[in-house]
């Protein structure tokens, strides 16, 4: 069983539902990929000033941004191999990485795209959980086109396709 924990950085930050949101997509990436193996991920959600910081300190981007990823592993899209990935001893887990996700930008865009704060925290946790398993979208061409259709797929499979 793969664990996933999501930590607040403030009380009360978000909806009540966000952190079974992103439980539940992060285990619909896992499942679409077909990752077997028992993986980890840690989740932070935090405001806007808390995900500038990061982005500023980890990747000298003086901005904040909706959601950040951290892998953990140098992973091939599509292709997950957990020979050589970061484990947890104790529980024998694959440590996938972190994400942090900003609730305001969250809430934001959700407004924005006119289609709810539900489908936009699992959105943002689908598009990091790709991250963490070495997908990318540096590209405009093949790299991003098939991230997103990663992404299409395991919307529709959770029910919130666009």
């Amino acid at each position: 069983m793969t664990t996933v924990t999501v930590t607040r950085d403030k009380p009360n930050l978000g909806h009540p539902e966000t952190a079974g949101l992103v439980k539940k997509a992060v285990a619909a990436v896992l499942r679409a990929e077909g990752i077997e193996p028992p993986c980890h991920v840690d989740v932070l959600l935090t405001d806007d000033g808390g995900i500038h910081a990061i982005n500023l300190t980890h990747r000298g981007v003086d901005a904040p941004t909706d959601v950040l990823s951290f892998p953990l592993n140098e992973l091939t899209p599509g292709a997950f191999d957990p020979e050589g990935c970061e484990l947890d001893y104790d529980t024998g887990e694959i440590l996938l990485g972190d994400m942090v996700i900003s609730i305001p930008r969250c809430q934001a865009q959700a407004a924005e795209y006119g289609h709810g704060y539900r489908r936009e925290a699992m959105y943002l946790a689908v598009h990091s959980t790709l991250h963490l398993l070495g997908y990318d979208h540096l590209d405009e061409g093949a790299q991003k086109a098939r991230m997103r259709a990663r992404e299409e797929a395991v919307m529709a499979d959770l029910g919130v396709p666009r």
